[in-house]
């Protein structure tokens, strides 16, 4: 991921000599969204509110966390909630599949569960979106259906959407990809009913706190404050592995940093370290871990912290 941060958030040569195909990718992301504009291909509505959460960039830019906030912020105005999700790196034969606390990752995807095991929420997962909506609304009462990271699925008509940007490292070098990390022209943003900037110095920004830290294997809790000063082994396999090494630091702890690509299969040995150490890591990546998780093992979940007018424009837009 260091190395694609280096060219999708600079401008250098080889971003550069990329920029014919980043026009062409613009150009078939933009052609795909006027068809569905203009009625050329049909999105579905599913009968219920839906209301997307995404970005126009690749690599972490702190969605999940917002996600969980927005079903349990519309949970506590009376709405009854449901996840969709694509299931990224899930290897279910077939789709859509329900996703509980207890799915196994491998199988309907890291982010997904995490979601289910966060908020107790019906999630379903699958590649078409629409389907895994009408799978929801079949086993389940539901008034309003969020949907992860599906701001480019336009076959699931939408009436709400909530676009992340990273306060930090925002659109990069503007370039879409290969040559850059966005996936449709910043003019798309534009478009968007609501942005919600994650960090950075806006007063109005998003921010991500960090709680007590849970042990993998027995649920323990304990605050960061008692590893201040501590070296630990910080492990994230998400698409800003930074950001959560930055919030160690910040914690007080003198972190080894180990960044792993996003949505990593973890196996036992890729947590086995020479040196003896805390291993801490994101809520995310603690999913994949458990069943082979070491006593000493831990992850630091995050809560999303987000503006109140936020929250009362969503329900507005979702009440026309």
């Amino acid at each position: 991921m260091k190395r694609l941060d280096h060219y999708w958030y600079d401008d250098n040569a080889l971003s550069r000599l990329l920029l014919p195909l980043a026009w062409l990718f613009c150009a078939v992301a933009t052609l795909r969204r006027i068809a569905y504009r203009r009625g050329w291909a049909r999105a579905e509505h599913v009968g219920v509110p839906v209301v997307v959460v995404g970005n126009i960039t690749v690599g972490g830019s702190g969605k999940t966390p917002i996600v969980v906030w927005l079903v349990e912020y519309l949970r506590t105005q009376g709405r009854r909630v449901g996840v969709v999700s694509r299931g990224y790196g899930g290897a279910a034969q077939t789709w859509p599949q329900a996703v509980d606390a207890d799915s196994d990752p491998r199988e309907v995807g890291d982010e997904p569960v995490l979601i289910a095991r966060r908020t107790g929420a019906p999630v379903a997962v699958g590649p078409d979106r629409v389907a895994a909506a009408r799978f929801l609304l079949a086993h389940h009462a539901l008034d309003v259906i969020v949907s992860d990271d599906g701001m480019q699925h336009y076959r699931l008509a939408r009436d709400v959407e909530i676009a992340v940007v990273d306060g930090r490292r925002g659109l990069g070098n503007g370039r879409c990809l290969p040559a850059g990390p966005l996936r449709e022209r910043p003019a798309r943003l534009h478009s968007v009913d609501i942005i919600l900037t994650n960090g950075g110095t806006q007063a109005d920004a998003v921010r991500l706190e960090g709680g007590e830290l849970v042990n993998l294997k027995t649920g323990q809790r304990k605050p960061v404050a008692q590893l201040v000063g501590q070296r630990v082994h910080g492990v994230a396999a998400i698409g800003h592995p930074g950001r959560f090494f930055t919030a160690l630091a910040a914690a007080g702890l003198e972190t080894v940093e180990h960044p792993f690509p996003d949505h990593y299969a973890f196996a036992a040995d890729d947590l086995t370290f020479a040196e003896p150490l805390p291993v801490i890591m994101t809520e995310k990546d603690a999913v994949k871990c458990r069943a082979f998780a070491g006593d000493d093992h831990w992850y630091l979940p995050v809560d999303a912290r987000v503006p109140e007018a936020a929250g009362r424009r969503i329900l507005q837009l979702i009440e026309r």
